[in-house]
């Protein structure tokens, strides 16, 4: 696993970490990060966390028009966060190329939700990547 890879498995950690246990975004990474991680791989999931956190309304609207038959609210918890990760690197990381952040989204959702998410989770962003920012 690269370390970007453990990273972004990091991040989604942080991510219901914050949304399920009610904890407060930076006490969130360092629990899950701990001290024994390079600083440039702590350094990216604490952008990816807290940009995921403060982009997620805008993810939300990006990703609702797409979810035929859903709504944001009635995804699973982890899929919705994926959704809101992976669309925040996106539309603002552009030296991530979209099909590496759909890729490790998609790898991410079949490791840690339903059997379903992974093809899901590719469908909703794929037409995010093709659609114009």
């Amino acid at each position: 696993m690269t370390w970007r890879r453990d990273a972004r498995e990091q991040a989604l950690k942080v991510l219901y970490s914050v949304t399920i246990g009610d904890r407060e975004p930076r006490e969130a990474v360092a629990e899950v990060v701990g001290e024994q991680t390079q600083t440039e791989q702590r350094d990216f999931v604490e952008e990816l966390a807290l940009g995921t956190l403060e982009y997620a309304d805008q993810a939300d609207r990006i990703v609702g028009p797409l979810l035929e038959g859903w709504t944001i609210e009635r995804l699973p918890t982890i899929d919705r966060l994926l959704l809101e990760m992976a669309t925040f690197e996106l539309r603002c990381r552009p030296e991530t190329p979209p099909a590496v952040a759909i890729n490790e989204a998609v790898a991410l959702a079949k490791r840690f939700s339903t059997e379903d998410s992974g093809r899901f989770v590719n469908g909703v962003l794929s037409a995010i990547a093709h659609a114009a920012p």
